[in-house]
C-alpha cells in the first residue's frame, strides 16, 4: 500500500502539488472573471454570495495554500500537499459510502487527455463493488460556445466515463475527447436519466464544469482542481460540492496514478 509519506513525495516530485506548473498570472485572472460572474470561470456554479478578489485569493489560500497577498502578482502558484492529502482521504471517503451501499455514480470528465485513466480506474472498481456505473445521453449532441465561438461536441462513454468528442472524432485508436470547462454535457447527461425514469447518480465524479454542474443541481459531486479552477472551491465553501481535491490537473497522465491507488486503497476498493 503507498503511504502518505510516498505519495507527499510523488506530489512535490512531479509537481501535481508544491510548486506547480500554473502561474499566479492565470490564477488571479481567473479570481477577477469570478468575481465579475463571468460564465466561463464559474462553469456552472451560481454563487450564493458575492466574492470579490481578496475573499477568492482568502478561499484559496485556505483551501489551496496559494498566497492569499494580492500584490504578488508573478511567479508559480503552489499547492499545499498536505492539503492535497487530506482532499484526497475525504475524497477517498464518499467512493467507500457511495460504494457501501451500491449506489449508481457518473463519472466525467473535460480534461481526458491527462485524468480520462484515473477516472477508469475509480469507475471499474466501483462497478466491481456492485454500482451501477451511468452511462446517460451516449451520442448526444452538445453545443458549446468556446473561444472560437459555437462547436457543436457528441457526447460518449470511454468504459464507463463521459467525455465530448468532435463529430467524426469516435474512431477507434482516435483522440481521447475534448477539452472543456463547460456544465452542459453534465447536464445533458443528467436530463437524459431523468427524463429515461433514471436511475439518477448518488455520486458524480469529475473535474469543472461536470463536478460544478452536478453540485448546482443538487447532486453530490467531486473531484480535482487546480488553482485557477475557484468555481469547484466556491462551490465546496458554499456546500453545492462535497469534496475539491487541489492539485495541478494537466500533469501527464501517468503521475495520477499513485493517486489512484492511494484513494481506492483508502476506500477499501482495490482488488
Amino acid at each position: 500500500m503507498l503511504t502518505r509519506r510516498a505519495l507527499r513525495a510523488h506530489l512535490l516530485d512531479v509537481r501535481l502539488a508544491g510548486v506547480v506548473a500554473t502561474s499566479r498570472e492565470v490564477s488571479l485572472r481567473s479570481y477577477r472573471l469570478f468575481a465579475a460572474r463571468d460564465p466561463r470561470v464559474l462553469i456552472g456554479i451560481d454563487p450564493e454570495r458575492d466574492w470579490g478578489l481578496r475573499e477568492l485569493l482568502g478561499l484559496m489560500a485556505d483551501r489551496c495554500g496559494v498566497s492569499a497577498d494580492p500584490c504578488r502578482t508573478e511567479g508559480q502558484d503552489v499547492i499545499d500537499p498536505d492539503r492535497t492529502l487530506a482532499a484526497l482521504d475525504a475524497f477517498a471517503g464518499r467512493l467507500a459510502a457511495v460504494a457501501e451501499r451500491r449506489g449508481p455514480v457518473l463519472l466525467g470528465t473535460g480534461h481526458p487527455h491527462r485524468l480520462l485513466g484515473f477516472y477508469v480506474a475509480l469507475a471499474e472498481a466501483l462497478s466491481a463493488a456492485g454500482c451501477a456505473v451511468l452511462t446517460p445521453a451516449q451520442g448526444r449532441s452538445v453545443d458549446i460556445t468556446t473561444r472560437f465561438g459555437l462547436r457543436t461536441y457528441n457526447l460518449d462513454y470511454v468504459r464507463g466515463v463521459a467525455l465530448v468528442r468532435e463529430p467524426g472524432a469516435g474512431c477507434a485508436g482516435g483522440e481521447p475527447g475534448a477539452h472543456t470547462h463547460s456544465p452542459l454535457p453534465v447536464r445533458t447527461a443528467l436530463a437524459a436519466a431523468a427524463d429515461a425514469g433514471g436511475p439518477l447518480p448518488q455520486l458524480v465524479i469529475g473535474d469543472h464544469g461536470w463536478v460544478c454542474g452536478a453540485g448546482q443541481l443538487g447532486f453530490e459531486a467531486i473531484g480535482p482542481a487546480d488553482t485557477n479552477d475557484p468555481a469547484l472551491f466556491v462551490g465546496e465553501a458554499e456546500g453545492s460540492v462535497s469534496v475539491v481535491v487541489p492539485l495541478d490537473d494537466g500533469v501527464r497522465s501517468e503521475y495520477y496514478r499513485p493517486l489512484t491507488r492511494y484513494v481506492l486503497n483508502r476506500a477499501c476498493l482495490s482488488r
